[in-house]
């Protein structure tokens, strides 16, 4: 059992960036299995703060490989700008980083079919990124995507202009929706060429002869459970299946493979763009909390929504995706509060709930919240989990009773040193 798997368990924005950083040594490989540009993680070191989005996080230690999977869908605009601001640190990306030849390709159309179709649903928008994923991914459970290898092939122009004549098409049932398409493909193109100089490999080959060699491989998941298309609060999700099993078809790696399942939660919940979020704070409080813990999208910019953990939402996260061990994130956020509030379970049509529902986003939520004592106390100077508030350490212990998982990590701050260890 050679991979260890790490995921989001809220609505994404958990940290995930943060602590696949801080976990790399550790290991040999970092693999990305799935989402696309749309991810934003956030890493910050030596006074430098870092935004990936399809780059594995591991990309700045040394040691590590990284992969970009299958399950990735890749807009070369977005790569080659991500490679380009990284270049000032000296990484080999020949030796450091690989991408599947599986792995599929977003194209100018398919961003301004997701612009198109967003713009047309009005007030009953799903808060799209508007990167082009949900179209990419609808292209290749159609069997109509582009993808990584076919760049290598003497007919890719034919596929292209096949698959942008059917993205005409999409786009003439808009006829409210105007474009420039020639101005958007001559930078595709400039950067097509860029993807095709580095190495495009058969990525479950590769991962599966390294686990034989006993590589230790950390699968990096973007977005969060409750984005994920089939379990997450459909249809405000996105296009993947963000969860554990998502490695297995996001890699080729086999389920008996998976030994850990590290699953990454804020103190807190937050949530950008529209859909269901029983804990939400729509008052002063919550604006308190977004700026305290400056929840504004790193892709998009958007403000988060926030509000109380939700115990519910993540005892069902934690089951769906067999959870081992969990890391808390932002607990200096919550610095600020004297009391602090968890929801144990719902109230739905005067009877409680504790099952995560169906059909969460049409119904009345009432959250039925128990109290704790806040810790009132900056924690983003401490080195070690033993000299932190005894409140903080309440919190924490109340949190793996109810959830029964241990949880290992605790994060005071932003940087990789403000990470401790439990």
């Amino acid at each position: 059992m050679n991979v260890d798997v790490l995921l989001g368990l809220q609505w994404g924005d958990e940290g995930k960036g943060k602590i696949v950083d801080v976990l790399t040594p550790n290991y040999s490989v970092i693999a990305r299995f799935q989402g696309g540009p749309n991810a934003g993680h956030t890493l910050e070191f030596e006074g430098i703060k870092h935004v990936l989005h399809t780059v594995p996080s591991g990309i700045f230690r040394q040691d590590a490989v990284n992969i970009i999977g299958n399950g990735v869908v890749i807009d070369p605009i977005v790569f080659a700008n991500e490679l380009e601001k990284l270049a000032p640190y000296g990484i080999d990306f020949s030796q450091r980083l690989m991408i599947s030849k599986k792995a599929h390709l977003i194209l100018p159309t398919h961003r301004l079919i997701d612009a198109a179709a967003e713009q047309a649903k009005g007030d009953k928008k799903i808060g799209s990124t508007l990167k082009g994923i949900g179209p990419a991914y609808m292209d290749k459970t159609g069997r109509n995507g582009l993808r990584v290898g076919d760049l290598f092939l003497p007919n890719f122009a034919q596929k292209y202009d096949e698959l942008k004549e059917k993205h005409l098409g999409i786009l003439a049932h808009f006829p409210g929706f105007t474009f420039d398409l020639s101005s958007l493909e001559k930078p595709w193109f400039e950067k097509v060429a860029l993807l095709k100089n580095l190495p495009c490999i058969d990525s479950e080959h590769h991962l599966n002869q390294l686990m034989k060699q006993g590589a230790k491989i950390l699968a990096e998941g973007a977005q969060g459970t409750m984005l994920d298309v089939d379990f997450g609060t459909y249809p405000f999700v996105t296009s993947s299946n963000t969860i554990t099993a998502g490695t297995c078809t996001g890699l080729g790696v086999p389920p008996t493979a998976i030994s850990k399942v590290i699953g990454i939660f804020k103190a807190y919940c937050t949530r950008v763009g529209s859909g269901p979020f029983p804990t939400e704070l729509n008052d002063a409080t919550g604006e308190t909390m977004r700026k305290e813990g400056n929840e504004f999208g790193s892709t998009t910019g958007r403000a988060r929504r926030c509000g109380w953990l939700d115990l519910v939402q993540l005892k069902y996260a934690i089951m769906i995706n067999g959870v081992t061990e969990l890391y808390m994130m932002k607990a200096d956020v919550l610095s600020i509060f004297d009391e602090i509030k968890v929801c144990e379970a719902y109230e739905i049509n005067g009877q409680r709930i504790t099952d995560f529902p169906y059909d969460v986003h049409s119904l009345e939520v009432a959250p039925i919240y128990t109290s704790l004592k806040g810790w009132s106390q900056d924690l983003t100077q401490l080195s070690s989990y033993e000299n932190a508030p005894n409140a903080l350490k309440d919190y924490v212990d109340y949190l793996e009773l109810q959830l029964e998982v241990p949880i290992r990590l605790v994060s005071v701050g932003p940087d990789r040193s403000q990470t401790l260890f439990k």
